[in-house]
């Protein structure tokens, strides 16, 4: 087994000369360099080796409360006790201060170490976010100081049995009692909606204060105790037996008249939980790039390392030596570090504030490529490795399992797609993508010709749906010729110049093909 190795090198290497970092104002490269060192070794020493227990025993409901894994609430202590909760907190709060390029580097590191633990610790910087943005100033008082300090994790109550994506059709009720409000329904799919590890649970829950659709909608922060210290109405009816993610309890929640306090505007839920939601989706983004990393540093070490056959002068050959398992492995880089340059490229545009339209336009991108990179990584990775792949062992059947997931939640990538071709494409947000990609010096590549192609081409349909998914391939693979370019250049930068040279060459010389692919299926209207 080869135990997990966080990927500092490349992930400083994008942020700094990728993603551009250093236009974001209080930038310090050396200080975030030393952090994540730190998390590094927190990850590796700490968290990575109870993935594969946890994984194993997973997590189990007794007396109406979730039991997480073995070692699992020493380990959070740990966590908690180093300060990392409060990462990017207010400082005013009790928090560190760091902005969101910080927590990138330490999310994919937590990922890529225990995918389970991270989404169930993860959703904190988002609750926090949502409080500063759209919290009174006594909520943020209560609320924000013990989600900086871990003495409280949060969930995000929106699915519902019948619903899906479609919020709609969210019927959880909150009722108004006085000053205070109750509710009452029921939520599914909630990631860490119970555990051990923590004191408190803040579950931020969308519930229909009328029935006028989603203008009906709220947010609410409803606490897992009462303010007198008694357990609130919230129940864990269940605890869903997954494909992966096996410490990690997705639960279904019941609340019957659960005291809660309405976060921002009446009906205006959805704009408050979006702001949750964003962030979620590009945490996503990183543990899908977490496992493309993993993925490979797994199969690149076994195929340096396994003799298979000879050479053509008879020496004896590892299998990176032949043809097949060399285009496998760099294809799962290729898919690592392109996943992680639209990941970072998102958090830094976010971070500089000067172009909200291009982080609208640049998010399901990277929720989407970003994911299923993951997926398509650990699948190579377990055809490198051949019958060891298949093999627990060697731990990349747990990859594959863990990863397939971040392709449905937070909204599935056919959603992201449709999005991306409809309300983004004929506004601002495909414009701001358009000069990006123009101020690149790809005016006049081919495939950002066919891109503008099929924009236009997109536009004039009475229905572009049907045509959103290779529009998506499209938008993803002239993103890619722009970071990828910046990956060249910057090569000599980064420790092994001569594997980013070798990766980039290949993308290079396929990209152009795939792209010209998908502009054909979208122009012919196929």
């Amino acid at each position: 087994m080869k135990e997990f190795s966080a990927p500092l090198g490349d992930i400083l290497f994008c942020l700094n000369y990728v993603a551009g970092a250093d236009t974001v104002p209080d930038w310090d490269g050396d200080l975030a360099a030393e952090i994540a060192g730190h998390f590094a070794a927190f990850a590796e020493g700490e968290i990575a080796p109870l993935d594969e227990p946890g994984d194993q025993q997973g997590c189990r409901l007794q007396d109406g409360r979730v039991q997480m894994p073995d070692g699992y609430a020493k380990l959070y202590a740990d966590y908690v006790e180093q300060g990392w909760p409060g990462l990017t907190a207010p400082e005013e709060f009790g928090g560190q201060g760091m902005g969101a390029m910080m927590l990138a580097i330490t999310s994919e590191i937590f990922s890529g170490a225990n995918h389970s633990l991270q989404m169930v610790t993860g959703l904190v910087p988002g609750a926090i976010r949502t409080l500063m943005n759209f919290g009174t100033d006594a909520q943020k008082a209560r609320f924000v100081p013990p989600l900086a300090s871990g003495q409280t994790l949060a969930t995000m109550c929106l699915t519902e049995p019948g619903a899906g994506s479609d919020l709609a059709r969210v019927r959880c009720k909150a009722q108004a009692e006085g000053d205070a409000w109750t509710i009452t329904g029921e939520k599914i799919f909630i990631s860490g909606g119970d555990q051990d590890m923590s004191d408190d649970i803040l579950h931020l829950v969308l519930a229909r204060t009328s029935d006028d659709g989603i203008r009906g909608l709220s947010l609410f922060l409803c606490p897992c105790t009462r303010a007198d210290g008694t357990r609130n109405a919230v129940t864990v009816t269940r605890i869903e037996e997954k494909m992966g993610l096996h410490a990690s309890p997705t639960c279904q929640l019941a609340f019957d008249g659960a005291e809660a306090e309405l976060i921002g505007a009446e009906g205006q839920g959805l704009r408050a939980m979006f702001t949750m939601m964003n962030h979620a989706r590009a945490d996503v983004a990183l543990q899908g790039v977490a496992h493309a990393a993993r993925a490979y540093d797994v199969a690149s070490t076994y195929a340096a390392e396994r003799t298979q056959g000879r050479k053509a002068d008879g020496s004896p050959a590892v299998l990176a030596d032949h043809a097949d398992v060399r285009r496998m492995v760099d294809e799962i880089d290729a898919l690592a570090l392109g996943g992680r340059a639209i990941a970072h490229l998102s958090f830094v545009t976010m971070e500089r504030g000067d172009n909200p339209a291009l982080v609208e336009f640049l998010t399901p991108v990277a929720k989407s490529f970003c994911t299923e990179a993951g997926m398509r990584a650990a699948e190579l990775g377990v055809q490198v490795l051949g019958g060891y792949g298949y093999l627990q062992e060697y731990r990349l059947e747990q990859t594959y399992r863990d990863a397939r997931i971040t392709a449905i939640y937070e909204g599935a990538n056919g959603i992201h797609a449709r999005m991306l071709a409809t309300r983004l494409l004929g506004g601002a947000e495909a414009d701001a993508f358009a000069a990006f990609v123009a101020a690149e010096g790809l005016e006049n590549d081919r495939s950002f010709e066919l891109w503008r192609a099929a924009r236009m081409h997109l536009l004039a349909q009475e229905d572009p749906t049907p045509l959103a998914h290779d529009f998506m391939q499209l938008t993803t693979a002239v993103l890619l010729r722009c970071l990828w370019a910046r990956i060249s250049a910057a090569a000599d930068n980064h420790p092994d110049a001569g594997r980013l040279r070798r990766v980039a060459a290949q993308v290079s010389r396929r990209a152009p093909a795939f792209a010209a692919a998908h502009a054909a299926c979208i122009l012919a209207q196929i």
